[in-house]
């Protein structure tokens, strides 16, 4: 017995002690029982003094279940004890693992060499988040919890899909080994490095990429911008195509255009220059500027029937008028777009400017300062490095893409897969990392045996790119905020890795069920922990504030009460050392 209880609060009991707490190690977060009648309700230990100690209720033991919750509180007759090695692994787990359905996540910064194991289901069949600041371990712990779900030779995952996205580069050292654990495991890395690649180059089937996909890339902003996207996808298949089929329908589109500028009553001068700039832009082996127009007696290219004379009339409109009217096709049925249709980014880039010849870029200002502005973008990838991650060189189906991306060169399973975002700017990276999230998204919620093939994404410095964008007013959603809100049921879930958790989107945060928190200091990220995360109290935040490196906090279903764990160092090591300033500066003496 440590003491009596001589004031029962709200949310705390105040224990007289009847020790000498000066020869006791420190009991600062140790818990304690109130046992009374049979009843044991749990406390924490929050503050101490000489005479007395501050405890929280946290729960109660009922027929050896512990119940978590502060509801019941200790009557003042309790016997008010240090919790036993039983009653602590009621609360804290067991410390033998005979099964496959937990793993060492490490030990508890509290009792000595006491191991904090988890339920691999009650945290890996949730979204979670990993938070701390910048040197607080957060890379090491990302990469000792997936290593420990690898660690047994007897228990292999075989069928495990992690997705990592890894924003320096840290990574790939980390998972160097697995394939030593057992010849079932093995790791798989991409890299957006195009000039020293170290490992695979990213690249994705274009081909595959929807209206909402390239609206990422190309950044659009207005919802206005989805048709022209939309409309380049349906006729991109019909620009790739040279048959004459094809060739009729682009020519229908650029007649159209064309007729459309004759009508519209501008000064003759405008409409004969706006006629060569759609010839100029696009053009097909029958229709462009070198057309020969055949009249009685004398044949003529089509840029000759432009000319304005010094009146300021053009002679040949209706003759070009005429002209035009014969390649209108009627009842032209609009084309669909297509997965089984191979292009690049040169030939979207020319359907894009059919499909701006076809809203009338020209024929309106409004219309030419939100449509341009998709073509400059897309022009700029063209000529771009990043060109490179969509010159995909075999044809591909989506479901045939996503298990390329989950097997080696030489034809293993990969349980990891890890893409190094390191060498491209953030618009960029966060165009890949959500781009692969919806391909991967889509492909879950197709799955006829839903939740049969899980995948977890994991974005390190997550506060780059799960933010709240515009995506939920442009298409109608953020992918990040699909996921973390569907995502469980059907086996698509979430780890969000970041410094700055007021950064990150609040809908993919508030659905994070679990929480790995370490040191953290800035005052608005701790008013942002203590408003997200359940049953953080102000005491628990000031122990964030001075946590050493590799120390956490977990909070969550995979834990019964807030839980104070160090976390080992991984082996192999990510690489996440800072610099050493002192060997470098001094090397030469």
């Amino acid at each position: 017995m440590i003491g009596k209880i001589i004031n029962i609060e709200e949310d705390n009991v105040i224990v007289k002690l009847e020790i000498d707490i000066s020869k006791q190690s420190n009991l600062v977060n140790v818990h304690v029982i109130f046992e009374s009648n049979n009843e044991k309700i749990v406390g924490e230990i929050r503050s101490i003094s000489l005479d007395t100690a501050k405890i929280a209720v946290v729960g109660q033991i009922t027929n050896n279940i512990f119940t978590p919750g502060g509801l019941k509180k200790p009557s003042f007759s309790s016997i008010v004890r240090i919790i036993n090695m039983e009653e602590l692994e009621l609360i804290l787990g067991k410390q033998t693992i005979t099964g496959n359905d937990q793993i060492t996540l490490g030990y508890s910064t509290i009792y000595n060499n006491y191991k904090i194991n988890i339920g691999i289901n009650s945290f890996f069949s949730n979204h979670f988040a990993i938070l701390g600041n910048t040197g607080s371990g957060k890379s090491f712990t990302v990469s000792r919890l997936i290593q420990n779900i690898f660690t047994s030779s007897n228990y292999v995952p075989i069928n495990s899909n992690i997705f990592i996205f890894d924003a320096y580069g840290e990574y790939k050292n980390a998972f160097s080994r697995l394939n030593e654990i057992s010849p079932m495991l093995n790791t798989k890395c991409y890299t957006t490095d195009t000039i020293s690649p170290d490992s695979e180059i990213f690249k994705i089937p274009l081909w595959l990429l929807k209206t909402d996909d390239i609206a990422l890339l190309l950044e659009a902003s207005v919802p206005s911008q989805l048709s022209i996207i939309d409309k380049a996808l349906r006729l991109v298949p019909i620009i790739k195509g040279n048959d004459g089929e094809s060739i009729k329908h682009c020519n229908d589109i650029i007649a159209r255009a064309i007729l459309d500028i004759l009508k519209s009553g501008k000064d003759t001068i405008k409409i004969s220059d706006q006629i060569k700039a759609i010839l100029s832009t696009v053009s097909t082996p029958t229709l462009n500027l070198d057309t020969i127009i055949a009249q009685p007696g004398y044949n003529r290219p089509l840029k000759q029937c432009l000319f304005v004379d010094n009146n300021g009339k053009m002679l040949e409109m209706e003759l070009v008028t005429n002209f035009m009217s014969t390649y209108l096709i009627d009842g032209l049925v609009e084309p669909v777009a297509r997965e089984d249709v191979m292009y690049t980014l040169k030939d979207l880039e020319k359907a894009m400017e059919f499909a701006l010849i076809s809203e009338g870029i020209l024929k309106s200002d409004k219309v030419f300062d939100y449509a341009n502005i998709l073509s400059v973008r897309l022009h700029t990838l063209v000529n771009s490095e990043c060109n490179t991650f969509f010159e995909y060189d075999r044809m591909i189906s989506r479901d045939e893409y996503i298990k390329s991306l989950i097997t080696t060169n030489d034809g293993k399973k990969a349980q990891i897969i890890n893409f190094n975002i390191n060498s491209v700017n953030d618009r960029m990276a966060k165009s890949i990392v959500k781009i692969i999230s919806k391909l991967l998204f889509d492909f879950s919620t197709k799955n006829k045996n839903r939740a049969s093939i899980p995948f977890h994404i994991i974005v390190e410095e997550a506060h780059r790119y799960v933010q709240n964008d515009i995506d939920a007013e442009l298409l109608g959603y953020n992918i990040f905020d699909r996921i973390t809100k569907e995502g469980r049921k059907y086996g698509i879930l979430l780890g969000l890795i970041t410094q700055r958790p007021s950064e990150l989107s609040d809908t993919s945060i508030s659905q994070c069920s679990n929480f790995l928190i370490l040191r953290t200091l800035h005052p608005k990220d701790l008013r942002y922990i203590k408003e997200m995360v359940p049953n953080m109290s102000e005491e628990v935040i000031s122990m964030l504030k001075t946590l050493q490196p590799g120390n956490a906090i977990g909070f969550g279903s995979a834990f019964k009460v807030p839980t104070n764990v160090k976390i080992e160092k991984p082996n192999p090591e990510p690489l996440s050392n800072n610099c050493d300033v002192v060997k470098v500066w001094y090397s030469n003496n």
